[in-house]
This record gives structure tokens, sequence and C-alpha cells, in this order.
């Protein structure tokens, strides 16, 4: 049974820094249109916000998660995007707030809870460690989103290890989310590190189809944060190179790709 503290400590260090960049951030800055089609830098916030308050109904009351799942199950494709209007549109100190509220009490239930615990899920039930890493992800990714409507460029960490390692044990459910059969083979995964030094690995050392390249530019991949062309990440092998174009690490449907630099959406 994995640790869940140290995903934990680092949710929590990747949240703080996300905090930091919007807090200080003016009333017009929080309308700043991001990456994501008609979401602003309110509605990333707002997004974050939300889930983290489903996250800990989960953990804490799963009766009302079912009931809530049921609910949303009649509007699949718009239940997330109308959360995050709604929240958008609360003013931003009132927005910050409600986000920091609810991922302090999301941390608190996660360390609280009994080893073992599964967390129910939009997905199949998880671990308090798998639900942490999810939402480091989500928070990383949607960051990411913040960062680049801002124009800020972030400075990479260890944290992503958490990314790339969800990357690489969700492949198969990408090709599910496509209607696809994964190959039954597994891949070999290996990325430099943001440090440049080592490598992360994941798979099999003799897999005869591996992945290679930046952490960094692999995390945007499988977050869908860039175009595949527009990062350094290597494929060996057909099936590995069909992956590359499937990959995603979160839940939900795979939504609109990112146009490569210098294209609009």
């Amino acid at each position: 049974m994995s640790d869940p503290l140290p995903v934990l400590d680092d949710l929590v260090a990747e949240s703080d820094e996300l905090d930091a960049l919007v807090a200080g951030l003016s009333d017009a800055e929080w309308k700043v249109a991001t990456p994501a089609e008609g979401w602003t830098v309110a509605h990333q916030v707002a997004h974050l916000a939300w889930t983290d308050r489903v996250a800990l109904t989960a953990v804490t009351d799963p009766e009302a998660f079912a009931a809530h799942v049921a609910e949303a199950s009649a509007r699949p494709f718009t239940f997330v995007d109308e959360a995050a209007e709604a929240r958008a549109a609360l003013p931003p100190a009132e927005s910050l707030t409600g986000w920091r509220d609810g991922r302090a009490a999301l941390d608190a239930a996660l360390r609280a809870a009994e080893p073992g615990t599964r967390v129910p899920w939009y997905g199949p039930p998880m671990s308090v460690p798998s639900m942490a890493t999810a939402r480091l992800m989500e928070t990383w990714a949607h960051g990411q989103d913040v960062a680049d409507a801002l124009g800020v460029r972030r400075a990479p960490t260890g944290r992503l290890r958490h990314i790339a390692r969800l990357g690489w044990r969700t492949r198969d459910f990408a090709y599910a989310m496509n209607g696809l059969t994964p190959p039954e083979a597994p891949f070999r995964i290996e990325l430099t590190p943001p440090q440049g030094e080592g490598r992360w690995t994941y798979g099999p050392e003799d897999a005869p189809q591996r992945v290679t390249g930046p952490a960094l530019d692999f995390c945007l991949l499988v977050t869908r944060r860039a175009h595949r062309d527009d990062l350094a990440v290597r494929a060996e092998g057909p099936d590995a190179e069909r992956w590359l174009g499937l990959a995603q690490a979160f839940a939900g449907p795979p939504g609109t790709p990112r146009p490569p630099r210098g294209e609009t959406a």
C-alpha cells in the first residue's frame, strides 16, 4: 500500500503555487481568456474549487456523491462547464476564498481517511493516493492554462513525477475513451526529469515499444495542454505512435485538442 503523504504534500505545494499566481490579479485579469475555449482565469479557478468540493463529498459522504453522479448523468457533456460558469460569476475574492477553504477541507479529509479507503469517483473507485494524484494533475493542468493566459512561464518541478506516472497508468483508459482496444503489450516510458539528471521510467525495460522525451513535455501531452507537434516526445513502434495521439490522464471526454503554436483554434 503506497504512502499518501508525499503526494498529499505535493498537492498542497502545487495548489499554493497556483494560488500565488492568481491571488494578486485584478478583476480584469480574472476575466482574461485562457487556452480552454470559453474559459477565463475565473473559470479555471472555479473549476478547481468545484472539483475539490465534489471530491470532498466523495470522501466524506459517498451516498451524496452517488446522488450527484446520478443527477449529473442526465447532462454528461455539460455539467462540468455549468458548474464552472456558475462559480466563475462570483467576485474574485469570494471565488479564491472558496477554493482555499475547499482544498484545505479535502486535504484534511484525505489525510484522515483510513488506510485502504476506496473513494468513489466518476470512473472506478480510487485509493487516497490516486485521488490526490488526480487532484494534483488537474491543479497543474488548469494552472498551466492560467499561466499561458497570463504569459507566465512556470518552472517545472519534481511534482511532475506524479502526473507522468498517471499518464503511463491511464494508457488503456485513453484507448477506451476513443472506442479502441489497447495493445496487449505494455510500453516502456523513459523521461528526462526537470532537473535533467537520471530518468523516470515506467513499464518493462525490454518492452518492444517505447516513448521517450522530457517529463514536462510528456505531462503537457497527457493533460492535452499542448499539441504534440510542439513537444519533444518521441515514440518507437506503431502502437506507441498511435497512443501519443490519444493519451489523456484525466477522466471524461478528450475535449478539443490544442492547436500547434502559431495556429488559431
